[in-house]
């Protein structure tokens, strides 16, 4: 079985919106610091292009979770592959996600991190497919509501191919 990639978001229209999304979470932080907790691996993509367009000071530090594997669809089983760096206690946390799916994942990534004492938690992702949601997840910044299709680029990858592609595209299955 083969697959192909049809563009769903251009390179400029994901450009556009990140900027948009910078200049927005810079007004919300405004007089703070932000710490942008990436979710690896797609989520780095998102994460390096937004940090360039927060204004206000910015750390970062890296998480590593999987639910996927080489499936396309949510196993519904998370496992921490690597954990943070620092601390969170007392730092206005914003999660930077690639995709926010079944919510499954995040759901218990946030209740995690929030034991942790942030002075605040929020979530940022480029990607929401609010029609796959099976837990309730809040998204405090949202790039773009897609419908769902399996998509890829920009981070997002089909068993790890496809993460290099400046767009967002639909994998289509011959």
């Amino acid at each position: 079985m083969g697959e192909r990639v049809e563009v769903m978001l251009t390179e400029e229209q994901v450009d556009r919106r990140i900027q948009e999304m910078g200049e927005q979470i810079s007004r919300d932080y405004e007089g703070r610091q932000v710490h942008l907790l990436c979710v690896l691996k797609g989520g780095s993509f998102f994460m390096c292009e937004l940090a360039k367009r927060i204004t206000v000071p910015v750390s970062i530090d890296f998480m590593s979770v999987s639910s996927y594997g080489s499936d396309t669809k949510s196993s519904g089983v998370v496992k921490i592959v690597k954990d943070l760096d620092e601390s969170i206690k007392d730092k206005d946390v914003l999660v930077v996600e690639d995709i926010v799916d079944s919510g499954r994942t995040l759901s218990y990534l946030l209740e995690m991190l929030q034991d942790r004492h942030p002075a605040s938690l929020h979530l940022c992702t480029l990607l929401d497919k609010p029609d796959r949601r099976v837990v309730d997840v809040k998204v405090d910044y949202t790039g773009f509501r897609i419908p769902d299709e399996f998509v890829v680029g920009y981070g997002l990858d089909y068993d790890q191919r496809y993460r290099n592609l400046p767009f967002i595209g639909v994998v289509k299955f011959d």
